[in-house]
């Protein structure tokens, strides 16, 4: 399993991965983790 962060920014979240770079953005985190599931990293 992958380390991500996913940090809340004006009025969305970003994620990044465990060297602090720049995944993706989503409205909200739960789609951000739903997203995750889907590519199978978490």
């Amino acid at each position: 399993m992958q380390t991500v962060e996913i940090t809340r920014v004006k009025g969305h979240v970003e994620v990044y991965d465990q060297n602090g770079r720049f995944l993706f953005s989503a409205d909200t985190e739960q789609e951000a983790r739903d997203d995750l599931r889907a590519w199978g990293v978490v």
